[in-house]
């Protein structure tokens, strides 16, 4: 076998590198190495060093390809092949290509008029890579639709469809299936299967070993931003736990809710009625005759598929759909357009979810995105008072990550910025938590104690959880009901 790439006692040139140990690692052709990490422990990095993205203060990097595509550049030749053109990173923040989020904001999508100004899917391509696109198992059906409108799944989708067509020699994929459906899933993991078998290489990142893709031959562990251990895939199982474990059994956390705004007795018996909802794109529906109570203290999984509207339906209950105000619609008693304000609306509220991280580009610390859950504001314009700031540092506490405290949000890994959206959404101690998709790309141990920090906060007397995802093992324990769209 040749050589593909191979690092020889590197260190990247960075402000404070984690790195403190040089690394050295090679990959053979035809190998589809897979690296496993908790959140924090370097994969993404690691992966922007084999791109080139950093300088190195030692050490070197080598691609026999790339450095035969120089050598054979003609001498008159100005322009010099890039590294860039050739390997590509896949990540959550890869979306950034085809939308620019600081041009928008989140409410944007659901507002006819200006959502009027996107582009449609069918107009970022030329016809030949159109039309190969929309050859691709599950993509078809975006072409028509307006980009803004689209799921962060289905971005996510022509994401992968669109780099999939480049004539790339390696592409390294940042939890490649987050954000998918179990189909959506599939169709992936078989295309990888087909690509490990052809002239690309892959590279996967992902932070648990239920994460692999099927066409993964190697696997590499890292941990502190060290290489901890590498070998074949078949080496790597048989000196550790491979089956999926239940991350609903597993320690109890203790939680003093006492240190959180006070609320006020309940002056309602239902949290959210909808009769006859209808969820449309234009002219398109996509689903319609939703009937859905959800009473006080009541606990409830949303899923479908891609697409199937269940961000649509979540617009509407935390007051960002103006559509709403034209919907059969209660919310805490009261029907939707009769005097209340959005904030009135959003203060009972905690809420995560991806399309929020995709829109949520303040550069502020890690702290103030947590404090910011106190107004409902993407970004911080208020002050906090002493108890505030107390309650989210808590927070951090609990999760464990208060070492990203005064850390700018937009400069830790995707992982770790769930983690800190998933504290903003919980650090007023709402009446109503909804969490959509909320353990994106995290690792087992980061999702066992979010799972037990939800687990404690159902236990209080009144609160009601709505929770999305495409994985049942995610499922907390005391949800008891379920609507599929």
């Amino acid at each position: 076998m040749n050589t593909f790439l191979k690092l020889q006692n590197v260190v990247p040139r960075m402000h404070e590198s984690p790195f403190k140990i040089p690394v050295n690692w090679e990959m053979q052709e035809g190998e589809t190495w897979s690296i496993i990490g908790k959140n924090g422990s370097g994969k993404t990095l690691f992966a922007e060093i084999l791109c080139g993205h950093h300088n190195l203060i030692q050490g070197t990097i080598e691609y026999p390809f790339f450095e035969k595509l120089k050598r054979e550049k003609p001498p008159e030749e100005t322009i010099y092949p890039q590294l860039k053109q050739f390997v590509k990173i896949v990540g959550f923040k890869s979306v950034y290509s085809i939308v620019d989020f600081r041009e928008m904001y989140y409410q944007q999508r659901f507002n006819s008029m200006e959502t009027e100004e996107s582009p449609f899917v069918s107009e970022l391509f030329n016809p030949e890579m159109m039309n190969k696109i929309s050859q691709m198992p599950n993509i078809d059906n975006l072409m028509t639709r307006r980009l803004i409108q689209l799921s962060s799944g289905e971005l996510r989708k022509l994401l992968i469809a669109e780099i999939l067509l480049k004539k790339l020699r390696m592409i390294i994929f940042d939890n490649p299936f987050i954000g998918l459906d179990a189909r959506s899933r599939t169709q992936l993991d078989e295309t990888f299967n087909h690509l490990s078998k052809s002239n690309v290489q892959l590279l996967f990142l992902v932070p648990s070993i239920n994460d692999l893709p099927a066409a993964t031959s190697h696997i590499m562990e890292m941990d502190n931003f060290r290489i901890v251990r590498s070998s074949t895939k078949e080496k790597f199982f048989t000196k550790n736990q491979t089956d999926k474990f239940d991350l609903n059994h597993s320690k109890d956390i203790v939680i003093d809710w006492n240190l959180f705004p006070k609320t006020s007795e309940p002056d309602y018996a239902t949290v959210v009625k909808m009769e006859d909802i209808e969820i449309s794109y234009g002219n398109q529906i996509i689903v319609k005759d939703i009937n859905w109570e959800i009473k006080i203290g009541e606990k409830w999984a949303l899923l479908g598929s891609n697409g199937s509207g269940k961000s649509t339906l979540l617009s509407y209950i935390f007051a960002d759909n103006p559509q709403a105000y034209s919907k059969k619609l209660i919310l805490f008693d009261r029907k939707r357009g009769t005097g209340e304000s959005i904030w009135d609306i959003k203060r009972r509220i905690g809420f995560t979810s991806s399309e929020m991280h995709l829109y949520y580009r303040e550069n502020v610390s890690c702290l103030k995105v947590v404090e910011s859950g106190f107004f409902d504001s993407i970004g911080l314009y208020r002050k906090c008072t002493a108890e505030q700031t107390k309650t989210a540092e808590y927070l951090l506490t609990v999760l464990e990550v208060k070492y990203l405290k005064d850390k700018s949000f937009l400069r830790i890994s995707s992982g770790e910025q769930r983690l800190i959206l998933f504290a903003r959404s919980l650090v007023k101690n709402p009446e109503l938590l909804i969490l959509d998709e909320p353990f994106h790309g995290l690792d087992d141990d980061h999702k066992k104690r979010c799972l037990q920090i939800i687990k404690s906060y159902c236990e209080q007397v009144g609160k009601s959880l709505i929770f999305v995802t495409h994985q049942q093992n995610e499922i907390p324990d005391n949800i008891t009901r379920y609507l599929k769209l």
